[in-house]
């Protein structure tokens, strides 16, 4: 029988007194991230019973707007690269790449 290994990834969210994060830092041990600080996170975890996405979109008050369109962005272009490695489907992959230059070229983001 093989021995199963569990990881560890940590989310700490700092909130003002209306419950706006003040702060974000995560962990992930395994990858040799211990407390580090992020403006934003996005986790999204399938759930198979009811075929449906769950969501956790958080942001820092103080995440400038340009830095988010800049998050969003590289989100999305990531989230093109998954949907190629997860479904080997090229074509659809590169309407979305497509996408993404579309919406950078629209805000106006450097390469």
């Amino acid at each position: 029988m093989s021995k199963t290994i569990t990881s560890k990834i940590e989310l700490n969210v700092e909130l003002d007194e209306n419950r706006v994060p003040e702060k974000l830092n995560w962990s992930a041990e395994d990858g040799g991230v211990k407390n580090e600080e992020a403006k934003a996170i996005m986790l999204s975890v399938w759930d198979s019973n009811a075929q449906e996405t769950l969501k956790i979109d958080l942001w820092t008050k103080d995440m400038p707007v340009d830095e988010m369109k800049q998050f969003f962005h590289q989100t999305l272009v990531t989230m093109s690269d998954t949907f190629l490695r997860a479904t080997q489907d090229e074509k659809m992959t590169a309407t979305m790449k497509d996408f993404c230059d579309y919406f950078a070229e629209k805000l106006e983001l450097k390469k």
